[in-house]
């Protein structure tokens, strides 16, 4: 059984440490701030502040931060999602207390020069230019624009050119502000080292920062409302059709979740033997790629499946995916087979599990929106107890085809 430790600053700073034979560690900052906190004049603003982290702080230049890591043969990155950002690093043991206080001093102390500021928007730029390019990316966030019209959830994490080019100092300070607050961050750890030093470490470097994000100001996130349901067709003029359906899903919160998590494996998870691959690429070999997946925020989700097809074959792909739909809506799996989807996912997180970054990064955004981490032993138990009967009242309550958005790109 794994037994996970926390802490909570007198500032509101949480902090979780999960420890792990393996040398290497892995530590960071998952903040509550990502594309859905930004104003309308803002739009790609949480993605560029996360950039703009490693342009300078108080105490140094780019360089620096590039090299601090690398230099001892250690890793730091950054994401930014619709509703995070995490800033992290991975090290070996030795060198834990480089890790801590640098990323102390990133999420503190940095200082959005002009000069970094005017280079960086280049790099974003060329970023947008790039992902427009790529339609099997792109569709995924039109989709999700789609899903939630008119709310922060569906903007695009990149931003758009026009706002891009009004980000400056103030405007990178004033979300910075705003969001990197100690009550909105919290700090995970996943490694060898233990907990009263890295406790202690925290402790030292926190208690060196300057103070420049303690703003007062707070973002209400308001719970997107319900839209009625669309199909889109756009005409890109491509060689292949692009295809997302999907609905509105559960928020993180919802004891529903473990049953579409099930769900979404038997249907378009990542196993070969999903049944939608074994249909549309497997039997009629009418896609190359195909698949499904959930994402869960704080307050809604979405479940939405993806492929692409020569156009002359959409129609037929559209069909062929919503009789699977319509069978685990109108068929209770057999006893033998709920056994065995069960049996796949939890090989499949154990499997994940494996991979100490990812685990990491996972315990971090539990930890940040539930206050708590399950463990694998936990989530099996999860996963056990989910019946036939709740699988097919999930399926009737996401699949339904009256609750199903469609967008094609052709």
């Amino acid at each position: 059984m794994e037994y996970y430790e926390t802490y909570c600053f007198p500032d509101g700073l949480r902090m979780i440490h999960l420890p792990s034979s393996s040398t290497v560690n892995y530590c960071g900052f998952a903040v509550n701030a990502g594309t859905r906190d930004e104003q309308p004049e803002e739009y790609g603003l949480a993605h560029f502040v996360e950039h703009m982290l490693f342009k300078g702080t108080v105490k140094r230049k780019s360089w620096h931060i590039l090299n601090r890591m690398e230099n001892v043969g250690g890793e730091l990155n950054a994401y930014t999602t619709k509703e995070d950002t995490f800033v992290y690093a991975s090290c070996l043991s030795d060198d834990v207390e480089r890790a801590i206080e640098l990323l102390c001093d990133l999420v503190c102390n940095s200082r959005f020069p002009d000069k970094e500021i005017a280079k960086e928007k280049e790099v974003v730029l060329d970023e947008i230019n790039s992902y427009k390019d790529n339609p099997s990316e792109l569709i995924f966030d039109d989709f999700e624009d789609l899903l939630f019209e008119g709310h922060g959830i569906g903007h695009h994490i990149l931003g758009e050119k026009k706002s891009l080019k009004k980000f400056n100092r103030n405007k990178c300070l004033s979300f910075f502000k705003r969001h990197y607050r100690p009550d909105n961050m919290v700090f995970f750890f996943y490694g060898q080292t233990g907990f009263s030093r890295v406790l202690r470490l925290l402790m030292r470097f926190w208690n060196e920062r300057n103070g420049e994000n303690e703003g007062n100001e707070r973002n209400e996130r308001v719970v997107p409302s319900v839209i009625e349901t669309r199909q889109v067709e756009i005409d890109k003029k491509l060689h292949q059709a692009h295809v997302m359906i999907g609905s509105r899903a559960y928020d993180l919160h919802s004891e529903k979740r473990t049953g579409l998590y099930l769900l979404n494996n038997i249907l378009g998870g990542h196993g070969m033997n999903s049944r939608l691959n074994l249909s549309l690429r497997e039997k009629y070999g009418l896609v190359y790629t195909v698949e499904s997946g959930i994402t869960a925020y704080s307050d809604s989700g979405l479940f939405s499946i993806y492929f692409g097809t020569d156009p002359k074959s959409k129609e037929k792909c559209i069909g062929i995916a919503m009789r699977e739909i319509n069978r685990l809506c109108n068929e209770k799996l057999k006893p033998l087979q709920l056994t065995a989807a069960k049996k796949q996912l939890k090989g499949q997180l154990g499997i994940a599990s494996d991979n100490g970054e990812n685990r990491a990064l996972g315990m971090g955004k539990n930890f940040l929106h539930l206050n708590q981490y399950d463990n694998l032993q936990r989530i099996y138990e999860k996963i056990d107890n989910v019946t036939s009967e709740e699988l097919m009242e999930t399926a009737n309550e996401i699949l339904n085809e009256k609750n199903l958005f469609r967008l094609v790109y052709v």
